[in-house]
């Protein structure tokens, strides 16, 4: 029996047109506010004089934190509505953002960072099934398109924004938590009035148990495809906890816009990538993101060896841009080997492996900055990424020809992946 009905109830009086566009703005909103932390982790750092180490656990445990949320409550908005599980995950949201406001040492900003990942866990599954739901027509390309946009402009605008306020603002640390509270209680007002197209049914507690499993037909094209998870996520993870330290730190140029702006290149190219290549053969765009990642990471190595911003930056937008167009070809492309009913599963199985592969080198990393150094730890995790990202050039997916028909939502599901 389907779950879903047209009907708008008392509560939710905003037009189906009215809540697709909020469920984007909403999505856009976690994404900046997940990127936001970046730009200022310089500050906290130079404000309690913590190591690089503790840096990268305060952006590591948030990545954790959304996998155990994606794992547990990613699909209970299938079973108690859409609106329930958003305005849980907006609460949760607030409560981030004024820990943030009024953290006064590391153990807040970890608390923070938890909150926050918990939050955007869960109220990503309902948002992105809230899009499919609420778009214009059935089987519009309007719900993954705005799936995949909302996310990675809401990464730029978030460390860009916080660039920008760090920059030329007083007090960044507040303000920007400040404004982002205020944003997220307005956002809460309007998904009070969303229409919900789910009527609950029992489930829910079962939906709680993580699933993660490959499923036979696609097991040879899932490890061919690990190399370029890993490459690409830890490329991600490498820039966003480090990446404003090595502006800073090794191309010596300490203004905090330019940490943001590097956030931004990266997410914006791997956004425009991600369009482009849409229509393209998934396992040539996973082939050719991955050259594009290598190649990236090696001018980006290169700036950092002759002390050049603009090469670096060059660089960043490069590998960015295979970042995106690699993850969008994988993804496809094991969405092709998979049963309707199996894919939920198999998500689940590539987002542990991106996840770990987005936080547990950045943390490593941060162990050995004060060991070989901020430089030679970049330039050792680059050469590793670069190594993985030629490793999936030369592999690619084991398996060229999928088994079974792909669906044409379910095979764009790159944007329930890119919680970064």
């Amino acid at each position: 029996m389907s779950t879903r009905r047209n009907e708008r109830t008392p509560a939710a009086r905003m037009s189906r047109r009215a809540g697709f566009w909020t469920l984007g703005g909403t999505l856009l909103a976690f994404m900046a506010a997940s990127s936001a932390p970046s730009p200022l982790y310089v500050v906290y750092q130079a404000r309690w004089g913590f190591s690089s180490g503790t840096l990268t656990a305060v952006f590591a445990v948030y990545a954790l934190a959304l996998l155990l949320a994606l794992l547990t409550v990613g699909g209970l908005s299938d079973f108690v509505g859409r609106r329930p599980v958003l305005l849980a995950a907006l609460a949760g949201e607030i409560v981030a953002m004024v820990t943030f406001l009024t953290a006064g040492g590391v153990a807040q900003l970890l608390a923070a960072r938890i909150v926050q990942g918990l939050a955007t866990g869960a109220a990503t599954g309902a948002i992105s099934a809230g899009l499919v739901d609420l778009q214009p027509s059935p089987g519009s390309r309007l719900g993954p398109l705005v799936n995949t946009a909302a996310p990675t402009t809401g990464l730029a605008v978030g460390a860009l924004g916080t660039g920008l306020l760090a920059h030329y603002a007083p007090a960044p640390t507040t303000l920007v938590f400040a404004l982002l509270t205020a944003a997220f209680v307005l956002i809460i007002a309007a998904i009070a009035l969303l229409p919900d197209t789910v009527t609950p049914r029992p489930g829910a507690l079962a939906s709680l148990r993580p699933r993660a499993r490959v499923p036979r037909q696609a097991r040879a094209a899932f490890l061919g495809a690990v190399p370029c998870l890993i490459a690409t996520w830890a490329l991600g993870g490498l820039y966003l906890s480090l990446g404003p330290s090595l502006v800073a730190g090794v191309l010596h140029v300490p203004d905090r816009l330019a940490g943001g702006l590097l956030v931004a290149v990266i997410t914006t190219a791997g956004a425009v990538a991600s369009v482009l290549a849409r229509d393209l053969a998934p396992r040539r765009v996973m082939i050719g993101g991955s050259a594009a990642l290598a190649a990236g990471t090696v001018i980006t190595l290169t700036g950092l060896a002759v002390t050049s911003l603009p090469l670096f930056f060059a660089g960043a937008a490069v590998a960015g841009s295979g970042f995106g167009a690699s993850f969008l070809g994988t993804l496809r492309s094991l969405a092709a080997l998979a049963a309707p009913r199996e894919r939920a599963e198999l998500f689940a199985a590539v987002y542990v492996v991106s996840y770990l592969a987005f936080s547990l080198p950045a943390v490593l990393a941060g162990e050995l900055v004060p060991v070989l150094g901020l430089a030679t730890t970049a330039t050792a995790y680059s050469v590793l990424i670069i190594i993985l990202a030629l490793l999936a050039v030369a592999t690619g997916p084991l398996s060229k020809r999928p088994v079974l028909s792909p669906d044409p939502v379910l095979t764009d599901p790159a944007p329930a992946a890119e919680r970064v």
